[in-house]
């Protein structure tokens, strides 16, 4: 222990002798060092800020369509058929081990009127209180929707901010009143803002409901390929009176339309427009996908060989293919990074060579008195190691100094490494011990009396 800590101290003697030379010696492991610190920082940031959108979007979450209708030959597209009912979602949550949560969902682009403000919002949900957990959704106001709310197909709804900025412009939504298709719905709560999806598209002009006061007592839409702006009245099927009007008997009072509102009558096929499902991690996708496909086709009374009649869609296909591109050039800015690394281990090299030289006849008195070649050696590799380890320690303050600078003026996501930092410090030293061995090497190698020949 006491000739490691001199051969220490007569390594920092050493390079205290020149100290400019062993700063310009050290320029380049710093400038390695900090380049590498900022590039991981900066590609770390970039791969949670594009996880974080998509937990936002949900990540996690599968999407079920019903099937493609048909008719004589043509295709209505997808999502046409009447093939998903809202205990087709129940069963999912019920009987998939690895699906978290699901949630039927009816949706409509109505005209929404609060006074005389009104607007048209991108997205209307009808939906249960799990949608929220799927999307990761919290009410900041007010309170959410509940399973009374969808089974009494009660008039609440929950607003985005961006529709509580557009009717309300005092801010004050909660316990307010609106109007869609006529039908009065009372403000309960307000969404927590979300900013745009990664199509531009502002995920807060959105308002969300009970699927069953959507469908039932707003859109009033009994059958699936009708359009869900439709009025209650044009989209209801035809009754008997109507087929025979020549033989109709009114057996009961004509209801009013306040009535019918108020008491809204379940179509015989209650469909919904989809299932949204949450799935706790991104590994357990493909299991998901398989369970929801088994448990939908036993429901639906499809044979092997036939052709499923729904859809099953995830964003997880998106989010890992950024989350590769993201780290392709984490990694590539990383690899130019340690260029300059090894830019600086050869210039540690060559100054520890011109130090041999210049102190030859030093060497050679060292070994007259005793010294002996693996003394030598040590000695000339902990200068090396010491040089570096002082320049990484340095490129460290400089690295966290150059991420705060991007994040401050760029406004770019950074994530502290700590990893990254360790394994800067190891660099370091592994470049002084690899770059300083061979003059270390030659400095050992040195024969006593040519050395203190040497002029």
């Amino acid at each position: 222990m006491l000739k490691i800590t001199a051969t220490l101290k007569t390594a920092f003697r050493a390079l205290r002798r020149n100290p400019l030379r062993s700063a310009l010696t050290t320029l380049g492991i710093i400038i390695g060092i900090a380049s590498v610190i900022a590039m991981v920082q900066i590609g770390e940031g970039s791969s949670a800020a594009i996880k974080q959108t998509f937990t936002s979007m949900g990540a996690n979450t599968l999407i079920v369509f019903p099937g493609a209708a048909a008719s004589g030959g043509v295709s209505f597209g997808g999502g046409s058929a009447v093939t998903l009912t809202a205990e087709d979602a129940a069963a999912i949550a019920r009987d998939c081990p690895t699906v978290a949560a699901a949630a039927p969902m009816v949706h409509a682009r109505l005209q929404l009127v609060r006074g005389n403000q009104n607007w048209v919002p991108q997205f209307i949900y009808g939906t249960t209180p799990a949608f929220l957990k799927i999307r990761d959704w919290p009410v900041v106001e007010g309170r959410p929707i509940t399973n009374a709310d969808v089974l009494g197909a009660n008039e609440v709804c929950l607003l985005g901010q961006t529709d509580v900025r557009e009717l309300f412009p005092s801010g004050r939504a909660v316990g307010k009143t609106i109007l869609v298709q006529n039908v009065p719905l009372r403000v309960v709560g307000v969404l927590a803002r979300k900013g745009a999806n990664m199509m531009g598209m502002d995920q807060d002009d959105v308002i969300v409901l009970p699927w069953t006061t959507l469908k039932y007592r707003v859109s009033g839409s009994a059958l699936e390929n009708q359009n869900q702006n439709t009025a209650a009245a044009s989209s209801s099927p035809a009754s008997t009176d109507q087929l025979y009007p020549e033989t109709a008997q009114s057996l009961y009072p004509t209801a009013s339309a306040s009535e019918q509102l108020d008491t809204p009558q379940p179509v015989s096929f209650p469909n919904v427009n989809g299932i949204f499902v949450a799935v706790p991690t991104l590994a357990q996708i493909p299991q998901a996908t398989q369970e929801i496909t088994t448990l939908l086709r036993q429901r639906h009374h499809l044979q092997p060989g036939q052709p499923s009649d729904f859809n099953i869609r995830n964003l997880a296909e998106i989010s890992q293919a950024l989350g590769k591109t993201s780290t392709m050039m984490t990694n590539l800015l990383t690899g130019v990074a340690l260029i300059s690394l090894l830019v600086g281990g050869v210039g540690i090299m060559n100054i520890m060579l011109v130090s041999v030289t210049e102190r030859t006849r030093e060497i050679g008195l060292r070994m007259a008195v005793g010294a002996k070649a693996r003394d030598i050696l040590s000695q000339f590799v902990l200068e090396a190691m010491v040089l570096c380890l002082c320049g990484g320690l340095l490129g460290i303050i400089a690295g966290e100094g150059l991420s705060s600078l991007i994040k401050n003026m760029l406004h770019w996501p950074i994530a502290v490494s700590v990893p990254a930092i360790i394994a800067s410090v190891a660099v370091a030293a592994g470049v002084g011990l690899i770059f300083g061995w061979y003059p270390a090497w030659k400095a050992s190698r040195l024969d006593p009396i040519e050395a203190l020949r040497y002029e």
